[in-house]
């Protein structure tokens, strides 16, 4: 069982609640090559809107009792009313069944196995929600398909439906392989670099690049084709090699400037690895339920949950639009907070916050 979820004591909602947030802040605090992050933003979305996203989605996720094809659903209908366009698609579609496995606690079960259980038990209703998630959010790149085709009623269920998309992407092979990559590899390689000494935000970085050397990124490949993706991956593993996965990772400055000129040379042709930096999310929750990343401060309760009025965008036939720019005050705030500290000063701050961690707890 999660190091965070001990006993029914615990107010489990409120743990897998703090997990999400905590997960989606510490991904933007990494340097992230071809992402929105707080050292770079880009693609016409900003960090507050990746903010505003997670905390719109958190407590959706963390509600139980409720399918996970429903939970994806309202929790992009959430994001699309206070970001306006699609920040958070794969991510949503990533923790809503880790999240369901993590309020599962009658079993006294690891998480993955749990998470088996859950993805055993998806049907026809929850790819039916899931469907209508991915046509309000519109992902880049979205086309046809020969079978299973998301502007069509399934006739599957949603863990069958993303099987037979395992072989071109990334987050649908996460749902026939009981999330393999999220385990075997994006979550090994985070505890790699914990035992190393890394910070929270160069673990991010360091499951980023993983991800993006290899694996060709699915968001890349849809939106500019499976040769442009597998130059971007090879271009991700040759800089791997150069930097060192450990304690200087991400704070070592030839490796943050590698780093940002490969942010850049990806921006300037709107090349965005999404689907990288979904899975690390994903791997980031994990290592968070399991005790072994520190919250990190949150803003305050009211500002968190409250909001002015959102900007809405009605969906267009055009794929990723630029996103408007958020309206929440709190992200703003927490943005510049953020963005004027060291990666070393924000690492030893969420490290101090972090609870003590049992020997033998394991997701």
């Amino acid at each position: 069982m999660s190091a965070l979820l001990p006993n029914p004591g615990h107010d489990c909602r409120a743990l897998v609640e703090e997990a999400v947030f905590t997960a989606c802040r510490l991904e933007l605090m990494a340097l992230k090559p071809g992402n929105v992050h707080i050292h770079a933003e880009g693609h016409g979305m900003s960090v507050a809107q990746f903010l505003d996203s997670a905390a719109a989605i958190a407590p959706i996720l963390a509600m139980p009792g409720r399918r996970v094809g429903e939970a994806i659903l309202d929790a992009v209908g959430a994001t699309r009313e206070i970001a306006g366009c699609n920040t958070n698609l794969g991510i949503v579609l990533l923790l809503a069944p880790l999240a369901a496995a993590a309020l599962c606690r009658d079993k006294g079960e690891p998480l993955r196995l749990r998470l088996a259980r859950v993805l055993d038990g998806l049907d026809v209703a929850d790819a039916a929600d899931a469907f209508a998630a991915i046509r309000l959010a519109l992902p880049a790149g979205l086309g046809e398909a020969d079978q299973h085709d998301v502007a069509e009623a399934p006739r599957i269920d949603l863990r069958a439906a993303m099987a037979a998309a395992a072989d071109r992407d990334l987050i649908a092979r996460q749902y026939a392989t009981a999330f393999a990559d999220v385990f075997t590899f994006g979550v090994a390689r985070g505890r790699s670099a914990l035992r190393r000494g890394a910070g929270a935000a160069e673990v991010a970085s360091a499951i980023h690049l993983g991800f993006m050397a290899l694996h060709p990124d699915s968001h890349i490949a849809r939106k500019h084709g499976g040769a442009v993706a597998e130059r971007v991956r090879q271009q991700a593993f040759r800089l791997e090699r150069r930097l060192a996965v450990g304690p200087s990772f991400g704070g070592n400055p030839d490796a943050a400037r590698r780093l940002l000129a490969f942010d850049r040379a990806l921006k300037r042709r709107g090349l965005n690895p999404g689907t990288s930096a979904d899975l690390t999310v994903a791997c980031l929750f994990v290592l968070r339920l399991a005790g072994e990343l520190p919250a990190g401060p949150w803003p305050p309760d009211d500002n968190r949950r409250s909001c002015l009025k959102p900007i809405i965008v009605k969906p267009t036939d055009t794929g990723e639009t630029q996103c408007p720019r958020s309206t929440r005050l709190w992200s703003a705030k927490l943005w510049w907070a953020t963005a004027t500290r060291s990666l070393t000063s924000i690492s030893s701050s969420v490290r101090a916050a972090a609870p003590p961690r049992p020997p033998s707890a394991r997701p």
